[in-house]
């Protein structure tokens, strides 16, 4: 009886601890490489088009670093204007061209919600990351 007792508290242990460990890679001390998967193509009085992220002109694949402030895309490198973090997410913005963006960052799963958008349109990205 004691020994299932003590092998069932083990577990138990040992998840939360993986679970804590996997949640410290999203908190922005680590690099990471983001997919986009799902995009949403938005302009004033139409329905949103969805479509795959390459199909819109929107990067497949993002690096975001939080210590050096900078999202790298396949053609350049953006500064990071504004960050604010809060127990379960990190909400990143900043400008590229006539552009004005945001990603959100879940903390825990390391799930993304983008934002791009200007006065004529907007562009609505989700995804997954990963720690490099």
């Amino acid at each position: 009886m004691k020994k299932n007792t003590l092998r069932m508290a083990l577990a138990v242990f040992f998840c939360f601890a993986s679970a804590t460990l996997s949640a410290a890679d999203f908190d922005g001390s680590k690099p990471l490489l983001c997919a986009t998967i799902d995009a949403h193509a938005c302009d004033p009085g139409e329905t949103c088009l969805r479509a795959l992220p390459s199909e819109l002109g929107a990067p497949q694949f993002l690096r975001i670093d939080v210590a050096k402030k900078t999202i790298t895309g396949p053609q350049r490198v953006t500064p990071i204007r504004f960050m604010q973090a809060d127990e379960s997410q990190i909400v990143l913005q900043g400008t590229e061209f006539s552009f004005a963006w945001t990603i959100v960052l879940d903390k825990v799963d390391g799930a993304i919600s983008v934002t791009l958008l200007n006065r004529e349109d907007a562009l609505v990205l989700f995804g997954a990351c990963t720690a490099m």
